[in-house]
């Protein structure tokens, strides 16, 4: 018997394996949430970038005269949003333009444009959901003299 218990505890094979269930785990979750972080951060870009289209857009309708609506602003970025180089799910993506309460540039129209979006996420197996993300950002418009 204490032939049996010396040769297990000089007996090394498998404290890979036992080594790896312990540490893996955590191993395996670190990598998923940096990849969530990543997913985060370009949905988050995507946000700034579509209200930097959805700006551009309105800026120049407004310079060639044609008056847009709140409606038709909201649509133009459900519109980009959902197609390349964004690529967001429209079930997701919220697009809020309202006309400002007080005007701050005389002559201008402001608007602001906030964009709400529902990350999806790969870290559910260990309880966190969906991460809202938002971004606002003010719109101004001067129309063609």
């Amino acid at each position: 018997m204490r032939r049996m218990i010396s040769f297990l505890r000089k007996d090394q094979r498998g404290s890979v394996a036992v080594e790896f269930a312990l540490i893996g785990p955590l191993l395996i979750g670190m990598l998923m949430g940096v990849l969530q972080i990543g997913v985060g951060m370009q949905n988050y870009n995507a946000l700034r970038g579509i209200s930097a289209d959805v700006a551009r857009y309105s800026v120049i309708n407004y310079q060639t005269a044609n008056r847009l609506t709140v409606g038709q602003l909201q649509d133009y970025a459900n519109g980009v949003a959902v197609t390349a180089p964004y690529g967001l799910v429209r079930d997701r993506f919220t697009a809020t333009i309202t006309p400002a309460a007080t005007q701050r540039v005389i002559g201008a129209t402001e608007y602001t444009i906030t964009l709400d979006y529902d990350v999806p996420t790969m870290l559910s197996v260990i309880g966190i959901g969906e991460i809202p993300l938002s971004y606002s950002r003010p719109i101004f418009v001067i129309e063609a003299s």
